[in-house]
């Protein structure tokens, strides 16, 4: 999961679509207090953090952050461009920076690039069940062998049941916990995407392991 620490709406939003499409879990945080506290109940992969927040300051912020959890990858995003300054934000403990205005495609494949670096055990990741297969770092699906296609939101639902097989999910804690509570998303769309994840493990005949719990969610079971 990333946490992207930005108090631009416009910003927030557009980094959010960048890391979904790639597969990435995204939690957004406004300011630097809520960023502290999400990085700490949260324990994130990796922070991208804005240096102009209110409240706290960016640097504020990072060097809490490298004081609660040194290992957590810290990727910032400065109007900075003086190169004394960049240099003084990696001493500050920043893993990377990037300049504004910037592509949200490269942000991401830099912070990609950095949690490969930092956390090279994050980039092989993987996830099984029954007689499904996930290489999180690859982006790839397999069940029983044969390469299954699915779309980034199909991918990180999918991540998610994978890493709490058997655990029952109701209609909202999913909404949080792969959309983040996006407000465009309503818990009707939960179930679209439920169905296009059971198709496309489904296909060929393949039995559902994807249980429906009445009143109460769904579940990744290979004994339903």
């Amino acid at each position: 999961m990333i946490l992207v620490i930005e108090d631009d709406p416009r910003i927030q939003k557009a980094l959010y679509r960048q890391f979904t499409t790639e597969g990435y879990d995204v939690t957004l945080a406004s300011d630097g207090a809520e960023g502290l506290n999400s990085c700490k109940t949260l324990k994130p992969a990796g922070v991208v953090l804005d240096l102009m927040l209110p409240g706290l300051s960016g640097l504020e912020v990072c060097k809490g952050i490298k004081r609660w959890s040194a290992t957590t990858p810290v990727v910032v995003l400065s109007a900075i461009s003086e190169v004394a300054d960049k240099v003084l934000l990696l001493e500050m403990g920043a893993d990377d920076y990037v300049t504004k205005p910037f592509s949200p495609r490269e942000l991401v494949a830099r912070v990609g690039a950095v949690l490969r670096r930092v956390r090279p055990a994050l980039a092989a990741e993987q996830l099984t069940y029954d007689d499904v297969e996930m290489d999180v770092g690859a982006h790839r699906v397999r069940r029983d062998g044969h390469p299954i296609s699915l779309g980034p939101t199909e991918f990180r639902l999918l991540k998610h049941f994978l890493e709490n097989p058997g655990r029952v999910f109701s209609r909202e804690r999913l909404l949080d916990s792969v959309w983040s509570h996006d407000p465009d998303i309503d818990l009707r769309t939960v179930d679209v995407h439920v169905r296009r994840l059971r198709k496309a493990l489904n296909d060929g005949g393949k039995r559902d392991i994807i249980r429906t719990v009445r009143s109460a969610g769904y579940s990744l079971d290979a004994e339903v």
